[in-house]
């Protein structure tokens, strides 16, 4: 339903995004991740037809974004960052108005503004002015003039920015209840949201897509080294070295309590080889008390952070390769 290739967006000599691509399927939700400033604003303004590309291409729904602006508006629904709404209007009001000025026939809008405020939860709040509403609520009104006119692709720009954990939740929920119906491309740089909330993420970084993959096989590229937290009392002097000499166990990390006598031990493997037992009975045979032991596995936070920072350093690494070229070009 969505297919971008190569698009890129320069203001004057610095790029905003630089070739990006990506795509979603039909009833999936995309969830577009990555730090402020990284264009993700600015690849969801060229797909919903704010701004133009300066090269590649983006198609929604079959319709070149740039070729056919008109068709794309047609099959989306837009929550920018910051919601449009009329603060002096009322909810069912304001629906009405955006249900006619997106082309939906007078016989239909009756009932796609009552189901849109349904699919929202406002129909309690329908003759409520819009500046009296808490800012959650004024999110799911964004999210309700999005979906009014039935599109098939639905894009939101940060949608839970600004809530309190009870409205996260309901948003969140409401952004799962559309899946399926709707194709759904999410920004955000909250983690937590991409992991509950969408099928596939993909992480841009200056401008720049460094992964696309569902969440669960991006963090397995980094669950593959396994890990271990233990628990243990006593005395772990004996014990480092023959843990570190352990096959398996790449890395050991000691987190001492001198008042309780008590170790944490964090210890990283180079694959998924189970080697747990072989730890407990290290640490039982030492005379240790083994008070809890269990594996660990990387976050989604693991694996943006790890992805950008790994971007980062490449990034580095050709500036000075630049500088050096134009050093010796200078000599």
């Amino acid at each position: 339903m969505i297919e971008v290739e190569h698009l890129s967006k320069i203001y004057g000599s610095t790029a905003a995004i630089e070739d990006v691509d990506f795509s979603v399927e039909k009833g999936e939700i995309l969830g577009f991740l990555g730090p402020n400033g990284a264009g993700k604003t600015t690849t969801m303004r060229i797909l919903s037809g704010y701004i133009p590309a300066t090269t590649g291409t983006a198609k929604i729904a079959g319709y070149d974004v740039h070729e056919n602006s008109l068709a794309v508006r047609r099959n989306i629904g837009y929550l920018p960052e910051t919601p449009p709404l009329y603060p002096d209007m009322t909810v069912e009001g304001f629906l009405k108005f955006v249900a006619r000025i997106k082309g939906v026939p007078s016989g239909d809008r009756h009932s796609r503004v009552n189901w849109s405020m349904e699919r929202c939860q406002l129909e309690d709040k329908r003759k409520v002015l819009i500046r009296k509403l808490s800012k959650g609520y004024k999110q799911r009104v964004g999210i309700a003039q999005a979906i009014v006119h039935d599109p098939p692709v639905i894009i939101l720009d940060e949608p839970t920015v600004g809530l309190d954990p009870k409205q996260i939740i309901e948003v969140r929920n409401l952004i799962k209840s559309l899946a399926g119906e709707h194709t759904i491309l999410l920004s955000t740089h909250i983690l937590p949201e991409v992991s509950m909330t969408c099928d596939r993420v993909t992480i841009i970084n200056s401008g720049k897509v460094v992964a696309t993959d569902t969440p669960d096989h991006l963090m397995s590229h980094l669950t593959a080294k396994g890990g271990y937290e233990i628990e243990i009392e006593g005395d772990i002097f004996s014990l480092e070295p023959l843990l570190r000499n352990l096959p398996g166990i790449t890395q050991l990390e000691i987190k001492s309590n001198s008042q309780t006598k008590r170790h944490v031990l964090l210890l990283t493997t180079d694959s998924n080889q189970e080697i747990g037992k072989d730890i407990a009975a290290l640490i039982v045979n030492q005379g240790l008390g083994l008070h809890e032991m269990k594996r660990t596995r990387a976050t989604l936070e693991d694996v943006f952070l790890n992805l950008i920072t790994e971007e980062s350093s490449l990034d580095s690494q050709e500036e000075k390769s630049l500088e050096t070229v134009d050093t010796e070009q200078t000599l």
